[in-house]
């Protein structure tokens, strides 16, 4: 099996820490193929970075998805994931959404902690968009500024923790994530301090993967997922212009 994890920011380093969790939580036998952006932001923080974002996701997939199992959008709030749904024939992950779902299975109201106050406007967008609101016991966001994006979830860690913990003794959160690729690996390490579970969006959206690549579900015709009509585009690379024009 081979899976896919498409990182829509610019930032190398954190491409490689989701490789890691993501190789650590898969299956014996499952190949974790990694790419990232090559243009865009360091990391996606707001609604109009994630529009760019979202653009950057659909290429990444169009160019490195032949030959995989599955996809993963490798970005907390899943920039471009209706689109992919229509766009591309194997199943794809958002980051969030996995965690969400995960969460679900695990108490009945969840708390997202992230470690910048810009993205919480856009975390609740994605809550929404998935239907989970009344889920949703709070996002809490860590403020101040950090030195690395790539060593946030260090730097942060005790700060995390804190707002982990005051998500389930004030917001009454059965679960917590741990909102961001750059927290990839955390939850891990910091599981024993938070008194309820804690949900790697990377770790949640490796295993995800491997059972709907598992279950061989058929590309939608039907639906608004089915999908779109042939139509010309320009501008944009080879990969994905075929998937528009179907040529």
């Amino acid at each position: 099996m081979r899976i896919l994890f498409a990182n829509p920011n610019t930032t190398t380093a954190v491409t490689d820490r989701i490789a890691a969790v993501a190789r650590g939580a898969a299956s014996p036998g499952t190949e974790v193929v990694a790419v990232t952006a090559p243009y865009g932001v360091p990391y996606i923080a707001t609604r109009a970075e994630a529009v760019i974002g979202g653009r950057v996701a659909l290429e990444l997939l169009a160019e490195h998805s032949p030959g995989c199992d599955a996809a993963v959008i490798a970005a907390f709030a899943d920039p471009g994931i209706g689109g992919a749904r229509e766009l591309f024939p194997i199943p794809v992950i958002g980051m969030a959404e996995a965690a969400m779902l995960t969460a679900c299975m695990l108490g009945r109201r969840f708390s997202i902690v992230t470690f910048a106050t810009a993205m919480e406007p856009w975390y609740r967008e994605c809550v929404d968009y998935n239907g989970l609101g009344g889920r949703l016991a709070s996002i809490r966001c860590v403020p101040g500024g950090f030195r690395d994006i790539n060593s946030v979830a260090e730097e942060k860690s005790d700060e995390l923790v804190a707002a982990c913990c005051a998500a389930v003794e004030q917001d009454q959160a059965d679960v917590v994530i741990l909102g961001g690729a750059p927290l990839a690996g955390l939850a891990s390490v910091v599981a024993e301090r938070v008194p309820v579970p804690l949900v790697d969006g990377v770790a949640a959206a490796m295993r995800q993967a491997e059972v709907l690549a598992a279950l061989r579900p058929r590309k939608a015709t039907a639906g608004t997922f089915r999908t779109p009509d042939a139509k010309p585009v320009t501008g944009v690379p080879a990969a994905l212009e075929r998937l528009f024009t179907r040529r």
